[in-house]
């Protein structure tokens, strides 16, 4: 009887950190991270970042945001998911929908009163943040282009958090920042294409529902064409160590991204494309190290 509730227990928490998509969150804080200590930060000391109590909390409160974003959107999406993701849905659906707005009303107020120790600026930031999550997973969604457009803009917030905490104005942060946001951009349409059968079911209005697949990656090109932009410039105009070799491999992805976009007809095929640009974001998180090799080998040693 104990084993089956230890169990029972267990599938909960796997299926919890399933709906808040706990991989993400560590790897957005890890990111947060080496962004404050290789871009924003370059010239604190390491231990001086680490173990910055002030980011410290801004990192956690923004993980907690997340996380509670994931929850509403998973609690508004239920029925639509069973569709698009069974398998998925059914681990979710091992905590109940009262346990998810529990769960989603506390870990905004944690990150609420998390900010309230930095300032009452971060306070307002992190009020405006939850709620511009739920408007989105509640109105926003369902709304060809700016919802999109609205999660796009989601995605990258966090790390403004941090960037405005280090006061750190430079250009280049600037077109990094429009390089992340292109992507994300081209992510949540390709998602549109990979969800379509779900998104119909539930009358939701999304780009391809309302102007057709060939319309979707019309729009999905011309957001890879504009993402690479910002990736030459990065490699020519701007001091990015060896971080060039991430770009170019990721100049060659996105190529490749959209020759196979034009020949892709089904889900499976929308699930790689969506893997690609997921493979190049997350990847890019790592390759923040290349920047200055020397100064990661000086930290560490």
């Amino acid at each position: 009887m104990l084993r089956r509730k230890n169990k029972l227990l267990l599938l909960k928490l796997l299926s919890l950190f399933s709906i808040v998509r706990g991989y993400n969150i560590l790897m957005i804080a890890f990111a947060q991270y080496l962004a404050a200590i290789f871009i924003l930060a370059p010239d604190l000391p390491l231990g001086k970042v680490i173990f910055d109590l002030n980011l410290f909390v801004l990192v956690a409160a923004s993980t907690l945001s997340i996380a509670a974003g994931y929850i509403i959107n998973n609690f508004y999406d239920a029925e639509k998911d069973l569709i698009n993701k069974p398998r998925k849905t059914m681990l979710d659906r091992l905590v109940g929908q009262r346990t998810k707005l529990t769960a989603y009303f506390v870990l905004n107020f944690l990150a609420v009163f998390l900010g309230s120790y930095v300032s009452f600026k971060t306070v307002v930031f992190f009020s405006i943040y939850t709620f511009a999550i739920w408007f989105y997973s509640h109105k926003l969604k369902k709304v060809p282009f700016i919802g999109n457009f609205s999660s796009a803009i989601l995605s990258i917030t966090p790390f403004f958090a941090v960037f405005v905490y280090y006061k750190n104005f430079e250009t280049v942060i600037f077109v990094h920042a429009i390089f992340l946001f292109l992507l994300m951009l081209a992510r949540e349409m390709i998602k549109d294409l990979e969800n379509i059968a779900g998104d119909v079911a539930q009358n939701y209005r999304t780009i391809p529902i309302l102007f057709g697949a060939r319309f979707s990656k019309i729009g999905i090109t011309l957001l890879i064409v504009l993402t690479l932009i910002p990736s030459f410039l990065l490699i020519y105009n701007f001091d990015v160590g060896d971080m060039y070799l991430y770009f170019g491999a990721a100049i060659v992805l996105l190529v490749l991204f959209m020759i196979l976009l034009w020949k892709s007809k089904a889900k499976k095929h929308y699930v790689w494309l969506h893997n690609i640009l997921k493979l190049i974001i997350i990847s890019g998180v790592f390759s923040i190290l290349l920047i200055d090799i020397d100064l990661v080998l000086n930290r560490i040693f």
